[in-house]
């Protein structure tokens, strides 16, 4: 999704309305919910990867064609967000994206936490104390000059 400031963008670096995420974990079947800051979203697709280790580190991943992707859309006007999140085979993602790697990691953590005293209907303290025991941190990537963070809450986590 382009950003919400007018002019031409690169599609190189991620960003908070998505951009080059490179997240390995969104595989198919998994459903990324993307904050839409323009009329009409103007979504695009592409880059790609057959394989790809956590934390991207070269641009030469192992690209593959998306003539076979099939996307489904669907507006969630209840789901308001700032930053991409996803429901993978395996638990949700909170993404963060900015050029200082730390603050990536907060960022992603910070929605998390967020996302959890949302979801399971607890503060922001109690989502915090349960995010040390459930919640991993992972590199997505820093081979762009954006670098990537995404945390990784397992479904069922928290019961």
């Amino acid at each position: 999704m382009p950003p919400p400031e007018p002019g031409q963008h690169t599609t190189f670096v991620p960003r908070a309305s998505g951009g080059n995420i490179d997240c390995k974990e969104l595989q198919a079947g998994s459903t990324l919910y993307l904050p839409i800051p323009v009329e009409g979203g103007l979504f695009s697709i592409g880059d790609g990867h057959a394989v790809q280790g956590d934390g991207e580190v070269g641009g030469p991943a192992l690209e593959c064609p998306m003539e076979r992707v099939s996307c489904t859309f669907t507006v969630r006007d209840d789901l308001p967000l700032a930053t991409p999140r996803a429901k993978t085979a395996t638990g949700w993602l909170t993404m963060g994206f900015h050029e200082d790697l730390e603050e990536a990691m907060w960022m992603a953590l910070h929605d998390m936490i967020d996302w959890m005293s949302s979801l399971y209907r607890i503060s922001r303290t109690e989502a915090y104390a349960y995010a040390s025991l459930t919640v991993d941190l992972r590199i997505t990537q820093i081979v762009n000059s954006v670098k990537g963070v995404h945390a990784l809450l397992p479904y069922n986590a928290l019961r």
